[in-house]
């Protein structure tokens, strides 16, 4: 029984390790010098010269780091197992252990947080830095830049709100999940954006979300939510459980795109 249990052990540690071995290692310098890693997927059987989505995919505050690993807790197989169903280059940067994504102020003394949002202020480094990486293959790789999509959990889901006010005709779709952003400053943009989160979540208040969905639509965009009643603060799990979660994100495209 216990050879049967190492035995276990070591086939899922070298599934992992091969699995993680599809995402290359990659590192962008910031001007400043500050390091961001990341890892890339790409399809399979990768053809430069043809043109596939592009998703940049925000981990939460859990997987900041700098190994260069952390980050692929949460998502990342489920890009990896629809990978001939949806092949697209997929980008998951990690931010440090002392950063943020969006520009706010977090109060962790209360339960839900307390967070302050404010995009008039300069935006975090490592979100400029995932964004210009994300510059860099539209111009260096095979993207369809009509066909850019952002994904984002927890701290993830407010760099994404954020990420689409800053670039207004990048992405064509968004997925931001537990997450919030400045209710303010928004504008109507022609992202389409799909929100979830969990009704009972005693990190990121379920408020959050309702408070952007609700200043989104006010402005006429184009935003489909769905809250997951009892769902604590993991309403991932529930978003990347959903049939249709990938066919809805690489449905859309916009009929031009510019940085």
């Amino acid at each position: 029984m216990r050879y049967l249990l190492l035995s276990a052990c070591l086939l899922f540690a070298l599934t992992i390790s091969a699995q993680q071995n599809d995402f290359q290692k990659k590192e962008y310098i910031h001007s400043d010098g500050k390091k961001l890693p990341y890892r890339i997927l790409f399809p399979e059987n990768y053809d430069p010269h043809r043109k596939y989505p592009l998703v940049l995919f925000l981990h939460g505050a859990g997987e900041r780091g700098t190994d260069n690993e952390k980050q692929l807790t949460h998502g990342s197989s489920l890009f990896l197992k629809n990978r001939s169903a949806f092949p697209a280059i997929v980008v998951f940067p990690q931010c440090p252990p002392e950063s943020y994504w969006a520009s706010v102020k977090i109060d962790r003394s209360t339960s839900p947080i307390r967070l302050d949002f404010d995009y008039s202020r300069e935006p975090n480094w490592p979100l400029v830095s995932a964004m210009e990486v994300v510059r860099s293959l539209m111009k260096d790789e095979g993207v369809d830049k009509k066909r850019i999509y952002i994904v984002g959990l927890s701290m993830g889901g407010m760099g994404t709100f954020e990420a689409v006010y800053r670039h207004p005709k990048l992405f064509a779709a968004a997925v931001p999940i537990c997450g919030g952003g400045d209710t303010q400053r928004y504008e109507k943009v022609k992202t389409s954006f799909r929100v979830f989160h969990g009704d009972a979540d005693q990190v990121v208040g379920v408020d959050q979300s309702r408070k952007m969905v609700d200043a989104l639509q006010k402005l006429g965009n184009d935003v489909t939510y769905k809250e997951y009643p009892g769902v604590n603060h993991n309403s991932w799990d529930n978003a990347f459980a959903e049939p249709d979660f990938l066919s809805w994100l690489f449905s859309h495209a916009r009929r031009k795109a510019r940085w």
